[in-house]
């Protein structure tokens, strides 16, 4: 039995849900390549988070070679790279309603992930891929008509929807024998440290943005990197991991609501029906992670959400 609902626990998933919702939002609007976007926000969420685990963590970072964390550890931290490195980028070329849709299908990609380890999937599970693909097509198609880059960063969200997937899976590995907060920083270090290498490597400019893309990419960092899913790992006290799973897919509505207000960007018309049907479809994914055949849930989003044996 959980500890019932108090308001403290509904304002913390209240303003986890809009941390993470802005995402999106903040990554279009900061004036700033997107590999330089997300360079900077696992860069500073580092800053943030390894004077913690240095001072507080230290045996236990010291400890990580004992059952190969670390190793998985710097596995999850360059599927972390390739996953900002696709999903970033998405939401520059499409609208943040349909990247933001499109990148939550992790949950999908963590079901064809567990079958291709042997593992079976419920019936709802099958259920909920076929209806998120159908949206995804939908969606993806609706994009046609836009022309321009949109249908590639349509392309990218999915690809950073099954990097996170990855990312996802060798973080289980990793959390078997350490704690979140030593398992993000190696992660995010390792993360930042190959997102720094590509940018260098393609000569991707870092500095001397404007006053008001710092502050977004600040924002970006305090926000969805980390106090979102700080407050999403408080509310698991008293809110069950797959209930904080299928809460976290109000970022799609949310992203939408934003991108409207904030940017002006406004889906097709004909990509609604699709972006619906793909988060329905996800959250049957999540929901039948309760049944025991079903593989536990990783978050959709893109960072250490802990999940029903693992994050």
């Amino acid at each position: 039995m959980r500890p019932r609902l108090d308001s403290l626990t509904i304002a913390a998933v209240t303003v986890a849900i809009i941390a993470v919702s802005s995402s999106g939002a903040l990554i279009a609007y900061a004036a700033a390549p997107a590999l330089a976007i997300a360079f900077w926000r696992n860069a500073l969420a580092v800053g943030v988070l390894a004077p913690v685990t240095l001072t507080r963590r230290r045996g236990e970072l010291l400890g990580l070679r004992e059952g190969h964390a670390w190793r998985w550890s710097v596995l999850a931290g360059v599927a972390l790279a390739a996953h900002f490195a696709t999903w970033v980028p998405s939401v520059k070329m499409t609208t943040v309603a349909t990247a933001t849709a499109l990148v939550a299908t992790q949950p999908i990609w963590a079901g064809l992930i567990a079958l291709g380890q042997g593992r079976r999937l419920g019936r709802w599970t099958w259920l909920g891929i076929g209806t998120a693909v159908v949206g995804a097509a939908i969606a993806t198609g609706a994009d046609f008509t836009r022309g321009g880059t949109a249908v590639a960063g349509d392309l990218l969200a999915v690809a950073g929807g099954l990097l996170a997937a990855v990312y996802t899976a060798l973080g289980e590995k990793a959390r078997e024998r350490t704690t979140t907060t030593t398992y993000t920083t190696v992660c995010y270090s390792v993360c930042a440290v190959v997102l720094l290498g590509v940018c260098l490597l393609f000569g991707v400019r870092l500095t001397g943005f404007d006053d008001q893309t710092w502050l977004a990419i600040i924002a970006l960092t305090a926000g969805a990197q980390l106090l979102g899913h700080s407050m999403f790992n408080y509310a698991l006290h008293k809110i069950s991991a797959t209930t904080i799973s299928v809460l976290i897919l109000l970022e799609v509505p949310g992203a939408a609501l934003l991108g409207w207000a904030w940017l002006d960007q406004v889906p097709p018309t004909a990509a609604w029906p699709g972006i619906a049907l793909l988060t329905g479809g996800v959250a049957l994914v999540i929901l039948d992670a309760r049944r025991p055949a079903a593989l536990p849930t990783p978050d959709p989003v893109d960072v250490d959400l802990p999940v029903p044996g693992k994050r």
